[in-house]
């Protein structure tokens, strides 16, 4: 079974007898155009495609297959050009002309004028090399076929493709060695090559301390990211490219010479020299047309290997190197007969002396393991599953995390598809999942490996319902995935405002162009600072002279930015969307202060102070800015206007000397005083009456505002008492129940009463012993009664607490009579009577309970 093709459905022209077999019967018209890097290749197997009337070229990597597609897009529209690769599918109804990956390309099922295979000389890679095998053997056009691949292919087209006409052609500029040299030294427009992550970052970060960044450039990256790393580099932003040897195929680049942080790399296998032959293949990316390149290493790297030997560095220069001798191969059409016949198939070697078994791919390493598991391998009968199983066992290892690993992925995959196709929802909550872009390098770099993975998966029309919207919505994350990992890199690696400081300042700091991007504020779109309110803040890393001339550009400007940004609040204040914050007694906005609270003429009427900050604005937008700023405030203060009422009915005649010290008192105390202390029972009925249209509760032990129990006003109010230099209680929210008493009295929070170890809020305690009256009056106000402490109890208090509350109204616990010697039975329930509690001035200090007697049977009635 081949590689899938692209759906993609050709004009009535391509509707020819084809005249190429499925199996090897080659038609005229196959060149091997053979030779190093920068020779043109394939540059002239794009014009050779266009020249057809369809055709299709077959890449190592989705980047190169994307970077063509745009170019033939270009020449001829993009309705008639598809890119087909494993994670991307774009294919017009009439498209001709196709761009793909090797594995994605099309071989036996439709028939098109031109096809070319590009580095094909990948035959002998170990994990890959069976796939550009199976094409050079059997991918054909109908009218030109071109085999692009290094000098090194020639003896395996001469033997297996005979017919073939074999094309050699010279590099366009010089290649030479230019020896060893230290980091420092090397000269700009240059690549470092490194075979590890963390070597990569290593001299990434001593570039940027020392030359002012480098982009990054590795295999583990998305495509995209990878574009915007080079595009970097070769827009001039940085002069220095890190690299893996992922640099050395499809990437063509403005690189005057490389430089190698060592001559070895790990595998898969083993670590092992580079051969010549990859040696060259990095090497040439320095030169670019018919500009000349070098080549060379880096001393002070930590790498263990020397120099390039005289005959490495002789094979590099005059390009040559050792003939490839075998190309991996794997039966590209196995039987789907069962799983024990797929694994024989796959293990098959090849007759010709030529090609030579593949190594076990991470696809068969997954077969095999799958295949040891029952309740894998149970699920899978009859040939169309095995081949369904296969195509999935193929998934491609973006994590590179290992057989085992992808194994237990490509396990939960097939129990999912195994039924059918996966759902919608399912596929796009396991694609939301990744669509997170916070996290550092690595953790990004896994995001997006994951995400290819569901991008190859939503390709598949067989595996997912919906397969355009969800790709769609793959697409989106790996985009946004890319674009914040390019940031991270570019963040971590780069520094531009040195950049910027070593190429444009100077004496015409002041014409540069200065601009806000939310509170940063950029300097030729450099961040130099941020505005916080309206308080510009210099970047803290910035250097004592790059702050002096940073600062001079940016105070220029920063007038118009702060009269643009105060409109912007007044307008918005007007509005009633300002989010202007108040935290005692400081006004502040967007994380600047705006102004601060003064004592005024009263508690209620502080006054508004504008903070220096504000000077720096403009005169008219200031005054109305400090205009609505009072406004606000005004409206802030609307949750005390009960206390304004008060405040106001102070002042009235009809208030008389008794009432007015009560009003005056609840004002000064936020709404609410001990009955003993106010003075209330000295009022006649008029003055009461006139308490009750003012809303003021009148309770048994309190008298207060209802309203000002809740926690908007209560806190407003405590912040205006700081204000006025009077502390209020302490800071246990009116809405919670204080677990204890406070050890001082000036400490206890407004709007509760204390009850030994416990606190109560004012209008729960009145609803306690409004119910206690209650039970008193049904029993005529005379007789003992019973009081049930459930409601008590619900609130949080303890039966002490209760019976504290109780005391402190004139309620007196009757202890029952005891029983008679030797006699036994439950304890007689607590009876209670009342007496009008004796009012003084100050604060009473109820006797403490005894724990014996009425209050132990009052204890053990609430535990009964």
């Amino acid at each position: 079974m081949r590689a899938a093709g692209g759906n993609a459905t050709l004009d009535g022209e391509m509707a020819h007898d084809r005249t190429v077999s499925a199996r090897g019967d080659t038609p005229s018209g196959v060149k091997a155009v053979l030779g190093p890097t920068n020779t043109g290749k394939t540059h002239l197997a794009i014009e050779r495609m266009c020249a057809h009337s369809s055709g299709a070229i077959g890449f190592p990597l989705r980047l190169l297959a994307r970077e063509v597609y745009d170019r033939v897009c270009a020449i001829k529209g993009e309705n008639n050009v598809a890119l087909i690769t494993g994670e991307e599918r774009i294919e017009p109804r009439h498209a001709r002309y196709l761009l793909c990956t090797v594995e994605a390309m099309p071989v036996t099922d439709r028939s098109l004028a031109f096809v070319a295979i590009d580095e094909a000389q990948l035959g002998a890679d170990r994990e890959r090399g069976h796939v550009f095998t199976d094409r050079l053997l059997h991918a054909r056009g109908r009218e030109e076929t071109m085999i692009l691949g290094a000098s090194t292919l020639e003896p395996m087209v001469r033997a297996l493709v005979p017919e073939a006409e074999i094309i050699t052609r010279p590099r366009f500029s010089t290649l030479s060695h230019a020896g060893a040299r230290k980091l420092s030294r090397i000269p700009p427009r240059s690549a470092i090559v490194a075979f590890s992550a963390e070597q990569v970052y290593a001299i990434a970060e001593m570039l940027r301390r020392f030359r002012g960044g480098a982009a990054v450039v590795m295999g583990a990256l998305s495509p995209q990211t990878r574009n915007a790393q080079v595009q970097l580099y070769q827009s001039g932003e940085v002069d220095y490219l890190v690299a893996t040897d992922a640099i050395g195929m499809g990437l063509n680049l403005d690189v005057e010479h490389v430089a190698f942080a060592g001559l070895s790399k790990f595998d898969g296998v083993r670590q092992r020299r580079l051969t010549t032959a990859e040696m060259a293949q990095i090497a040439g990316r320095a030169g670019r047309h018919q500009t000349d390149g070098t080549f060379g290493t880096l001393t002070g790297s930590g790498s263990h290997d020397s120099d390039f030997d005289p005959e490495e560095v002789y094979a590099i220069e005059e390009h040559r190197f050792p003939p490839l001798t075998r190309l991996f191969w794997r039966e590209p059409e196995p039987r789907f007969d069962s799983i024990a016949t797929l694994i024989e198939d796959l293990e098959t070697p090849p007759e010709r002396p030529e090609l030579g078994p593949a190594p076990e791919a991470i696809d068969l390493a997954v077969l095999r393991r799958l295949a040891e598991e029952p309740q894998a391998i149970d699920t899978v009968h009859g040939p169309a599953m095995v081949e369904r199983f296969w195509e999935v066992c193929r998934l491609p290892d973006f994590r590179q995390q290992g057989a085992e690993t992808h194994a237990r992925f490509v396990a939960r995959l097939w129990q999912d598809l195994r039924g059918g196709e996966l759902g919608a929802d399912y596929v796009a909550n396991a694609i939301s999942q990744l669509d997170r872009t916070a996290g550092d390098i690595d953790t990004l770099q896994g995001r997006i490996a994951a995400i290819r993975s569901w991008a190859y998966i939503a390709q598949r029309p067989d595996w997912v319902l919906a397969r355009d919207e969800m790709a769609a919505r793959a697409r989106a994350v790996e985009a946004r995935l890319s674009d914040a990992l390019h940031g991270k890199l570019t963040e971590r690696f780069i520094n531009r405002r040195t950049a910027v400081l070593m190429k444009k300042l100077g004496p015409d700091t002041g014409l540069l162009s200065v601009r806000m991007e939310d509170e940063e504020v950029l300097v030729e779109g450099e961040h130099i600072g941020s505005l916080r309110g309206f308080a510009f803040h210099v970047d803290p890393a910035a250097r004592l002279s790059d702050r002096k001339l940073l600062l001079a550009a940016a105070e220029r400007h920063l007038a118009s930015l702060l009269q643009a940004r105060a409109d912007a609040l007044v307008e918005a204040i007007h509005a009633g969307t300002a989010q202007i914050t108040s935290d005692r007694g400081t006004l502040a906005w967007d994380g600047g202060r705006l102004a601060v609270l003064a004592p005024g003429r009263s508690l209620l009427s502080p006054l508004l102070v504008p903070d220096r900050t504000l000077d720096a604005i403009p005169g008219p937008s200031r005054k109305a800015l400090v205009a609505a700023l009072e406004a606000w405030l005004d409206t802030a203060l609307q949750p005390l206007a009960p206390l304004r009422k008060l405040d106001e009915a102070s002042r009235s005649e009809e208030a008389g000397p008794d009432l007015r010290a009560l009003l005056i008192a609840l004002v000064e105390a936020g709404g609410m005083t001990s009955r003993e202390a106010s003075g209330v029972d000295r009022l006649d009925k008029q003055r009461r009456m006139m308490l009750a249209r003012l809303g003021v509760r009148v309770g048994a032990l309190d008298v207060f505002v209802p309203v000002m129990l809740r926690p908007a006003p209560i806190a407003l109010w405590r912040e205006l008492a700081r204000v006025a230099g009077k502390p209020p209680g302490g800071g246990v929210p009116a809405t919670e129940m204080p677990p204890a008493l406070p050890a001082r009295r000036e400490q206890r929070p407004p709007g509760y009463r204390g009850l030994g170890k416990q606190l109560v809020r004012l209008d729960m305690a009145e609803k306690l012993l409004r119910e206690a009256h209650e039970a008193r009056g049904a029993r005529g106000g005379k007789a003992s009664f019973a009081l049930d402490p459930a409601k008590a109890v619900s609130m949080g208090l303890t039966t002490e607490s209760y019976a504290r509350l109780l005391r402190l109204a004139g309620f007196q616990p009757i202890a029952p009579r005891a029983l008679a010697h030797e006699a036994h039975g439950p304890p007689a329930p607590t009876r209670w009577r009342w007496r009008p509690p004796r009012r003084q001035a100050g604060d009473v200090r109820p006797k403490p309970v005894r724990k014996d007697g009425a209050f132990a049977a009052l204890a053990d009635m609430v535990r009964g």
